[in-house]
């Protein structure tokens, strides 16, 4: 089984029901890796979606949980910060969602983003370095 490297914007899609979710959750067939940034990334998405009214306190506190024991392969991104800078600098991109990247590149993997604005990103780039290695949620396949 192929592992894929998954955004945050991705595994959030488990516990909120948005446009996405049945392709999110259809990866969960897969084996899935992602820099431990994937946690933080998530649960300040929680704390927007109370921010907004979206949840409850209880419900994100509920969410957090689940995500946390998401059967995901949490990475130690510090080896990979020179690489997503790097790759920042060629995207023209925030350096964040390029840890990913750098992760997936690293291991010779594909990365899995619901980010429209990182998509667009790498498929304006020209070179086309990351084109093949970064693909749409609705373009992965479980």
């Amino acid at each position: 089984m192929t592992t894929l490297v998954i955004h945050a914007s991705v595994a959030i899609k488990w516990v909120i029901e948005e446009e996405g979710t049945k392709e999110a959750l259809a990866l969960r067939k897969q084996a899935l890796a992602a820099p431990d940034l994937l946690i933080a990334e998530c649960a300040n998405v929680l704390w927007q979606k109370v921010r907004r009214r979206e949840l409850s306190d209880q419900e994100a506190q509920f969410t957090a949980g689940l995500l946390a024991r998401a059967d995901i392969d949490l990475v130690p991104m510090r080896p990979y910060l020179e690489a997503a800078v790097g790759i920042a600098l060629a995207l023209d991109h925030a350096a964040y969602d390029c840890v990913y990247i750098a992760v997936a590149e690293a291991a010779e993997l594909q990365f899995v983003t619901a980010d429209p604005g990182l998509l667009r990103k790498v498929a304006r780039q020209a070179s086309g370095r990351y084109a093949n290695r970064v693909l749409g949620l609705t373009h992965a396949r479980a």
